[in-house]
């Protein structure tokens, strides 16, 4: 028993350094098409439906973890940095969330399973490939009815936030609390057009992942330049999803008007 679980323990590792080879192979591919080109992000969907619980966001949660840890590494908030989304919604307690990368679902359903009655999640991902695999996770989940994703891009001159506000009633005002896990080179732009529309209220809260890895210098920049002024930050040390040595940094930003 305790060879079998060694043995389980150096293959799964050996399946993780492989996966994340493979993953620097395919950044290229995955910044132009959000998929890493080897089948992984089907394949995470696949597993979650054979092996959790449908209805249970804490299994499903769970069944994407083991998967990333196991088998293939997901570009997801993971674990780990999940704990800090999890904390800025039970505080914020938001009805009306936008996140920006939706990916395979798995931070949708983190957000999803903390929501009050009536709140709602809009998840903008601008792979179709990987809004329907999020899709098909977030229904196993059992959240359909409070997270929808959207296909498209903040900075696709205005298509996309057009259907925000018009099919998800997006105005002046109403978003509560954003989650920034998109393309790196786009959030302080996709920021900047959100406050432009206005959407934004004192008190909104954006969360925003991979700072130091891979790095938003960008935006980091701008909320030190506006800590005070129209922001408020707290940086989270953390690291890199599914793993210990990497080390990454968190934005949790309060708009302050």
């Amino acid at each position: 028993m305790g060879g079998k679980g060694i043995g389980a323990t150096v293959r799964g590792r050996g399946n993780q350094l492989w996966s994340m080879a493979r993953l620097a192979i395919g950044l290229r591919r995955f910044e132009r098409t959000g998929q890493v080109g080897d089948g992984r992000e089907a394949a995470a969907r696949e597993y979650v439906l054979t092996h959790a619980r449908a209805g249970d966001p804490e299994s499903v949660l769970g069944t994407v973890d083991e998967f990333a840890r196991t088998r293939s590494m997901l570009v997801n908030v993971g674990d780990e940095k999940g704990l800090l989304l999890d904390a800025a919604v039970r505080r914020t307690r938001p009805k009306l969330l936008l996140e920006l990368g939706t990916y395979c679902g798995y931070s949708a359903v983190r957000i999803g399973r903390l929501l009050q009655p009536g709140a709602r999640l809009v998840s903008v991902e601008f792979s179709a490939a990987n809004a329907e695999v999020a899709r098909a996770i977030i229904a196993h989940a059992g959240l359909s009815d409070r997270v929808s994703v959207v296909v498209g891009t903040i900075g696709d001159g205005g298509e996309t936030m057009h259907r925000l506000a018009l099919d998800h009633g997006f105005d002046s005002g109403t978003v509560d609390l954003m989650f920034f896990d998109h393309a790196k080179k786009a959030y302080l732009a996709d920021l900047r057009t959100i406050l432009a529309a206005g959407w934004l209220h004192p008190g909104t809260v954006v969360v925003a992942d991979n700072v130091r890895v891979p790095g938003v210098p960008d935006y980091r920049a701008y909320m030190k330049a506006e800590e005070g002024r129209s922001w408020r930050t707290v940086e989270h040390n953390t690291h890199v999803e599914y793993q210990s040595i990497l080390e990454d940094l968190v934005l949790e930003s309060e708009y302050l008007g």
